[in-house]
């Protein structure tokens, strides 16, 4: 007895257990039968299973690492090279970020002089007043580029406005949506954001033909889903730019597209877009990260480098179901832009497990001891 106390002690001393004796609290030996020897905690409690299926998800999370931004690797880690960060660091904080704040602040002094006038000036030339808004919106949006440094390279035909045609994109982050409208001044779907975004959404976006919606919010789908429609018959309106995936992606992975953009009977644009890492990562993580502090992040970076691809124009296949039709364009945004393909809901991000699927996984569990029970007393 001694000697297994001691075995006891040195083992709780080097693995530091700090919990309670679960066999101190199984009934005693009149209560439970062992006809062929001693119970045994493992035999009663085999959950090798549920711990199997448990490491399992963990180590093949291809769900998790779609929202999952990873840092570059540290280069400053050694005498010679931690000095040139730190002049990298002070530069691009005082030197860089300054300029890009400038260059910005420039940018909505021009914006908003020119806008506003246009805006109520000119309400009764709708034609021009909304070539002249289309022009400011892709002139500030430029700005914005310009104060990332961004480094954009576009490859094949701008796009323009035609009716019944609508332009899908991955997504990573909103400057998505400020990268493209530099370019062409397209007509969004995108959620409806708090703060300031929301009042740029609200005032400025929307004379660009922009579309909000509130995912939570399912009488707003309907209304989305009709005006998307109406939008899409008009010849003068601005080309439709949707983000499928509903969410941002790390731009490693590509999620489920959604299906209501390829249900609108409309020739459907690919655009492929792939940031380069080696400055910064793009991606936006809304759930940990604000927009103005993601912005901060760009503007503090030493540049933004992206390419972007308008790839050829798909149409509905004989037989195609509008499923199929957006598994087709995501193969092909994919492939373009080096993503992999995973098969995930992105709204998945915004729920939790159901109740249910917990209730099931507990009642398998309770089922499996229950069975060892039954064996040990047979």
């Amino acid at each position: 007895m001694n000697s297994s106390e001691g075995k006891l002690k040195s083992s709780s001393s080097e693995l530091d257990l700090d919990r309670p004796n679960i066999e101190d609290y199984l009934p005693s030996g009149s209560s439970i039968q062992e006809p062929h020897g001693k119970l045994r905690l493992r035999d009663l409690l085999d959950i090798s299973p549920a711990l199997t299926e448990a490491a399992g998800a963990i180590v093949d999370d291809s769900f998790t690492r779609c929202f999952k931004s990873n840092p570059p690797e540290p280069w400053n880690w050694n005498v010679y090279l931690f000095p040139l960060w730190c002049c990298g660091v002070v530069f691009r904080y005082l030197i860089l970020f300054p300029m890009r704040a400038l260059i910005l602040t420039i940018g909505w002094i021009i914006f908003l002089s020119c806008f506003i006038p246009v805006h109520f000036l000119l309400k009764g030339n709708d034609n021009l007043r909304k070539k002249m808004e289309r022009a400011l919106v892709e002139l500030i949006c430029s700005f914005f580029v310009a104060s990332w440094t961004g480094v954009v390279k576009y490859h094949g035909p701008r796009p323009s406005m035609r009716p019944k045609q609508v332009f899908v994109a991955n997504h990573t982050s909103m400057i998505d949506f400020i990268i493209l409208e530099q370019m062409t001044a397209f007509a969004v779907i995108m959620q409806k954001h708090p703060g300031w975004v929301g009042l740029l959404q609200s005032t400025i976006l929307e004379s660009v033909g922009c579309i909000w919606f509130n995912r939570s919010e399912a009488k707003d789908r309907e209304i989305v889903t009709r005006k998307l429609r109406e939008h899409s018959q008009g010849a003068d309106n601005n080309p439709l730019l949707i983000f499928p995936e509903g969410t941002c992606v790390n731009n490693q992975y590509s999620v489920m597209f959604k299906k209501g953009a390829f249900e609108l009977g409309c020739t459907v644009c690919p655009i492929a877009i792939k940031y380069n890492k080696i400055f910064v990562d793009a991606f936006w993580n809304s759930r940990k990260q604000s927009f103005t502090m993601h912005l901060l992040q760009l503007m503090t970076s030493w540049a933004v480098v992206c390419d972007v691809w308008y790839l050829e124009p798909q149409n509905l296949r004989p037989g195609e179901t509008p499923i199929e039709f957006a598994e087709r364009i995501r193969d092909i945004i994919s492939v373009r832009a080096g993503l992999k393909k995973v098969p995930w809901d992105g709204y998945l991000k915004y729920s939790r497990p159901s109740p249910k699927h917990r209730e099931r996984k507990q009642q398998s569990f309770a089922e499996s001891v229950l069975r060892g029970l039954e064996l040990e007393e047979k």
